[in-house]
């Protein structure tokens, strides 16, 4: 039975992630690319003094909203995860250097889409009954698309919370404790024989942590994930700069070798990486998977900003990709090409092979370093996911419903700390996939309101 569920899960997982999936998606961001004359790029400079302008401004969001930096911060939590570090390693090691070009393709693209999400989600939200703005892909289907569409909202909210309980808790949960665990190990603070011990109790502690948050509501998310996601991210952007500022030396031959091995790799890895169509395959879905442009997750976060301006809201969708997929992704590329680890191309690869680029370069005592920042990645995951998970329940359901989901959410986290996860992980993968096809059917239906919004816009410098 074990057998056969795996079986059938690997098919529509190959389906949903490989050619067609990626070409909808890559399709519909350079279709929403080309109307806005590649809006991401010419308003980019707008898009950052909107964005990191507004980290040092202080406000506070009226009752039920959170602030428009709050609203990217956990949008950024979800996404900013241990993708970032396992995801960009394994498409390295299967796909070659040359996929951490189709990476940054795919996020220019994502940028454009990740806009387009956000701008809907604002623009057609609502206000629930506890007085909180709620919005993302299942209410700008139901208010842009009419009655007749109900169904394709539905069914992206039933998508969206068979997803988080894997994707969005118990394989971060897992990551987190697996990083600590080596920790441990490294400075001989525990022994094997007590690993199952340790992890119970990381799990308990995980538990209590999800639930104190996620019960505080929305302003409590927002909250933490602006202390959190800063702090996080410019730890492990000053950890991946100092390997790259050691072997400063590499680095020319380093991004000779991404932009080579685009389209050529097997000049690049001796022949074992053979398809310039796998680098490709590899950049473009591990790009999509880390900042999630098109699977509409992120724009549940931003609909609960308090903003009367869906196209300005927008431009912090365009950051976050950036920050995400062009910053985040390319540094751990960097860290792990620049560091020259052996690369064991063609075999599967996780954050070992991230967490080697540091070692190697630092020494064995950044290794706690890395733990802190996995943790930080991975937790924010889960507070980030469990909103998008009460959002999606509550679509379907009520209101009534969201202290429960977080309750049973918040404990998914202790199964997470104790089980083998490998079956768990790949379905919730493909759920995940499967979100990205009512929000792309949407996202092409409802463009020509985005061209509306972003036209009558008159704020742009």
């Amino acid at each position: 039975m074990l057998h056969t569920i795996e079986t059938v899960n690997s098919a529509v997982n190959n389906f949903i992630w490989g050619v067609p999936a990626m070409i909808c998606i890559i399709g519909v961001g350079l279709y929403l690319s080309i109307r806005t004359r590649f809006l991401q790029i010419r308003k980019f400079p707008y898009a950052i003094k909107t964005t990191i302008g507004r980290i040092f401004r202080k406000r506070d969001a009226s009752d039920g909203a959170i602030t428009p930096f709050q609203a990217v911060c956990t949008a950024l939590a979800a996404t900013v995860g241990t993708g970032n570090i396992a995801g960009v390693a394994g498409a390295i090691a299967i796909g070659g250097p040359g996929a951490v070009f189709w990476m940054w393709i795919s996020a220019i693209l994502g940028m454009c889409t990740k806009f387009t999400e956000v701008t809907l989600a604002v623009h057609f939200r609502e206000t629930n009954e506890n007085g909180e703005l709620v919005g993302g892909p299942m209410y700008y289907i139901k208010n842009g698309l009419g009655k007749n569409w109900q169904w394709l909202a539905v069914l992206f909210s039933a998508f969206g919370v068979l997803t988080v309980f894997g994707t969005g808790n118990a394989t971060q949960v897992n990551t987190i404790t697996t990083a600590i665990d080596s920790a441990l190990l490294n400075y001989h603070i525990i022994s094997q024989d007590m690993i199952s011990q340790a992890n119970l109790i990381q799990g308990i502690i995980l538990t209590l942590l999800v639930g104190m948050v996620l019960l505080g509501g929305v302003k409590r998310i927002g909250k933490v994930t602006e202390k959190l996601v800063p702090f996080m991210a410019l730890f492990y952007i000053l950890l991946a700069l100092g390997v790259i500022f050691l072997n400063i030396e590499n680095v020319p031959a380093v991004f000779a070798s991404i932009f080579e091995g685009a389209f050529n790799p097997r000049s690049v890895t001796g022949g074992i990486v053979g398809s310039a169509f796998m680098t490709l395959k590899k950049g473009v879905s591990r790009g999509i998977f880390s900042n999630e442009a098109g699977l509409g997750t992120g724009s549940i976060a931003h609909a609960c900003a308090d903003t009367q301006k869906p196209v300005k809201q927008g431009f912090f969708g365009v950051f976050e990709v950036f920050t995400d997929t062009i910053v985040i992704c390319t540094l751990t590329a960097l860290v792990i090409l620049c560091s020259g680890v052996p690369i064991a191309y063609g075999e599967a690869a996780g954050a070992e092979l991230t967490i080697l680029g540091f070692t190697s370069t630092y020494g064995n005592w950044v290794s706690i370093f890395t733990a802190v920042s996995m943790c930080c990645f991975a937790f924010s995951t889960i507070i980030g996911w469990g909103l998008y998970g009460a959002r999606c329940i509550e679509f379907i359901f009520s209101a009534k419903v969201i202290k429960p989901f977080m309750i049973v959410y918040s404990l998914v986290a202790m199964i997470g700390a104790t089980m083998d996860l490998g079956l768990v992980w790949n379905i919730a993968d493909t759920f995940n996939g499967l979100m990205a096809i009512p929000n792309l059917i949407a996202l092409f239906l409802l463009s020509g309101t985005v061209f509306k919004l972003v036209n009558e816009y008159k704020e742009f410098d």
